[in-house]
């Protein structure tokens, strides 16, 4: 396999002026999204830069307790992302969704990396910091849509779980109805993605791997344990991150606490 064609900065430059595009269309239909995606393009590229240089040095320094750090911060980055973009207050849900992530990761990572591809070290930086970023990458949608679906769920049918307590119901019981939809609205588009990939797309690690001069099989061996691993660690971060934020969110008569809600998330 050949190695992997470079791209000159001149090429990096031109191939980014092709967002002009989508940005005339944004402009000419008026959707305001014009000045948040020049935003989210200069960020994009900006962090990324940084990433990738940093990386470099990562890998050649390969320090075990480095690789943990940044793995740590990671974690705590994708915590307020998860929270704010669910509109929730962080002071209600940093811990929960820490955890949360920490634990499935901790389980998927020493598993993948452990068990199935039997590294020395499980802490070697070119294994860990890709992996562990692709599934926190994958995650984060997940863990948005079914938090902000759970909570807002529960406040828009208000009448519908006090009906459930005072027929008895636990808060488990009451909360159940709420946190099935979440897991419908979250994980509906992530299942119906895994049943194509193959025949209408090549997911991205799968490509990286190949362009990068991998034989087609291994990069295929990495993707099907890459995907399942996404799947898994999702779904556990989000079950537990309801689960643990539960034991904040109400109070002592299972009422919704509603100054858990940021200022855009309120009535």
């Amino acid at each position: 396999m050949n190695s992997t064609q470079d791209i000159g900065w001149y090429e990096l430059i031109i191939g980014n002026c092709l967002v002009v595009l989508p940005l005339l269309i944004f402009w000419y239909y008026k959707a305001k999204l014009l000045k948040d995606s020049i935003i989210a393009v200069i960020r994009m590229v900006v962090q990324l830069l940084f990433v990738g240089f940093y990386l470099e040095y990562l890998f050649k320094l390969n320090n075990s307790f480095v690789n943990v750090l940044w793995v740590f911060i990671m974690i705590i980055v994708a915590t307020f992302s998860i929270t704010s973009s669910a509109k929730l207050k962080i002071k209600y849900f940093a811990v929960p969704n820490f955890v949360a992530i920490l634990f499935s990761l901790i389980l998927v990572d020493a598993f993948f990396l452990g068990y199935l591809i039997k590294l020395p070290n499980v802490f070697e930086a070119q294994y860990l910091i890709p992996i562990t970023g692709m599934i926190l990458g994958n995650s984060l949608q997940n863990n948005i849509i079914s938090l902000n679906s759970f909570y807002n769920d529960i406040r828009k049918n208000e009448i519908q779980y006090r009906y459930s307590l005072s027929c008895g119901a636990t808060l488990k019981e009451a909360t159940q109805p709420f946190m099935q939809e979440a897991l419908r609205k979250s994980f509906s588009p992530t299942i119906a993605k895994m049943a194509v990939l193959g025949l209408i797309s090549l997911p991205g690690t799968m490509t990286g791997q190949i362009i990068g001069g991998s034989s087609p099989v291994v990069a295929i061996k990495y993707q099907i344990l890459i995907m399942v691993m996404i799947f898994v660690s999702s779904v556990m971060s989000v079950a537990l991150a309801i689960i643990i934020a539960n034991r904040f969110t109400f109070d002592k008569y299972f009422n919704l606490k509603y100054e858990i809600f940021s200022n855009k998330g309120k009535k």
